[in-house]
């Protein structure tokens, strides 16, 4: 992870597609803001004039299949946790998020599509020193059989992801991945959106899923993969949750110096352990780049998975 300056966009790019769960067309621009501007969506097609609101965990309101940022008024933004983990893993930290509709668009079920226009626009270099949120002490939050903790690290920022399905095909899979630009791209920016034959129903019925596909989502059922194209990786599954944390915890507002852990998590652990979090002012504190760099070491360690159950030779959305 680089500590010096903070960076942001150096033209607009834009992406078009649509919403896996509203299945409504949509165009998101990506586009330059200033320093400590953060991530801002705006709102565009609305009645009336455009709204904006800021990605942080204040502006959730809803956490149940996806996270969804609104204000009073109600919900603004729909699966919003791809486009911001792309700009976080890339090492972006201002950026303006425009979208015309209600949902960012799934694209291909992953990052790739928002990296690929972060590429296009390009990254460009600010005058300000870059600040962190660095962890002070451990947190942790259990919602049911699902475990999560944030606890302070050395060394950057590092996410740990844990699930078990008791569908045979995902099984158990495992992975860790220490944050850098890099890595991000080649390990988990690919990582697709995943789900179960057996709940499409169960989706549809409550309006979700509507715009999923065999193109967006990695579908299994009780005995194998029904992508013909086959996975990305072998543990895809624990991949994209840990691009989902990077995406969830873009929401402290600014990047995180901490180890964060999740066991059979989803969009709603993140969220609570990453606001149980910045309820203790005594569990954090803002540090500035130069700060950061005189008392870390340089990450030496890649990501690394495990898998078990079955992996089958093809691969629907993760709803959780």
């Amino acid at each position: 992870m680089k500590f010096s300056r903070q960076t942001t966009l150096g033209a607009q790019a834009s992406v078009a597609g649509v919403g896996v769960h509203s299945g409504l067309p949509v165009t998101l621009t990506l586009g330059p803001a200033p320093v400590d501007a953060g991530f801002v969506f705006i709102r565009t097609g609305l009645e009336g004039s455009d709204r904006e609101v800021q990605a942080t965990a204040d502006q959730v309101i809803a956490t149940d299949f996806a996270t969804v940022l609104g204000d009073r008024s109600g919900p603004l933004v729909s699966t919003a946790e791809h486009v911001l983990a792309a700009l976080r893993g890339m090492g972006v930290d201002n950026a303006t998020i425009e979208i015309d509709g209600p949902e960012v668009p799934i694209m291909d079920g992953s990052a790739a599509a928002f990296i690929a226009a972060i590429d296009q626009a390009g990254i460009v270099t600010q005058p300000a020193q870059r600040r962190f949120i660095q962890v002070l002490k451990p947190i942790s939050v259990k919602i049911g059989d699902s475990f999560g903790e944030i606890r302070p690290h050395a060394n950057g920022f590092c996410v740990e992801v844990e699930i078990d399905f008791t569908n045979p095909v995902i099984g158990q899979q495992s992975y860790t991945f220490d944050l850098s630009p890099e890595r991000f791209r080649r390990e988990v920016g690919r990582a697709r959106t995943f789900g179960l034959m057996s709940d499409v129903a169960r989706l549809w019925s409550a309006g979700y899923a509507l715009g999923a596909s065999f193109d967006n989502t990695v579908v299994f059922d009780d005995e194998r993969l029904l992508n013909t194209e086959g996975l990305r990786y072998a543990d895809e599954c624990a991949r994209h949750k840990v691009l989902d944390v990077i995406g969830d915890l873009s929401l402290a507002g600014l990047p995180l110096l901490g180890a964060y852990r999740s066991v059979r998590g989803g969009h709603k652990l993140n969220h609570a352990v990453l606001t149980a979090l910045l309820a203790d002012r005594t569990a954090w504190r803002v540090v500035e780049g130069e700060a950061v760099r005189r008392t870390t070491r340089p990450v030496g360690e890649v990501g690394r998975g495990i898998v078990g159950g079955r992996v089958a030779a093809a691969y629907g959305p993760d709803v959780s």
